[in-house]
């Protein structure tokens, strides 16, 4: 089987094994990652993770970027219970099932850079699960990311629900 074979194979079998694919691309190389600006309240647009949590979920809309090199890039908020907030800039690559933790937003805007920052599957435990919904169910159609920007904040904005309904 070629590797585009096992790359719909594993897709189609559901998120948990896309992650165990070898780079469907040898010669991928990511690109350049440029720090959004600092998230504002105005542009965060909330998204549903399917299932029961006390958080809330949001995508700041002006970090939203689809790189040359496939990667969907945004600026994470989750918002919790009792007031806490975190905020990170991730990324995300359709064709292998994986994201990136790029870095850590910081109260007064700014960002700071993750030390440790790899590329790793997406799986769908609680605190992976925004972010698989946001690949099955938002932004990722299979193995594609969105065509640009505009497309990207299209897709945020409509729930297809793959991921809880055993597509994908």
């Amino acid at each position: 089987m070629t590797r585009g074979g096992l790359l719909i194979l594993a897709l189609a079998c559901g998120p948990a094994f896309a992650g165990l694919l070898v780079d469907a691309d040898s010669d991928w190389k990511e690109g350049e990652v440029v720090m959004p600006p600092a998230v504002e309240e105005a542009r965060l647009r909330a998204f549903d993770v399917g299932a029961s949590s006390p958080n809330r979920f949001f995508v700041d809309e002006g970090s939203v970027s689809v790189g040359e090199d496939g990667v969907v890039r945004y600026a994470l908020v989750v918002r919790t219970a009792g007031g806490a907030e975190n905020v990170t800039f991730e990324g995300i690559r359709c064709a292998t099932g994986e994201r990136r933790i790029y870095a850590s937003g910081r109260p007064e805007g700014n960002w700071v850079a993750m030390k440790k920052s790899e590329w790793q599957a997406i799986g769908g435990n609680a605190y992976n699960r925004p972010r698989a919904a946001l690949a099955w169910d938002y932004l990722c159609d299979g193995p594609a990311p969105p065509r640009n920007r505009d497309h990207a904040l299209q897709l945020l904005k409509q729930r297809r629900d793959h991921y809880s309904s055993g597509g994908r």
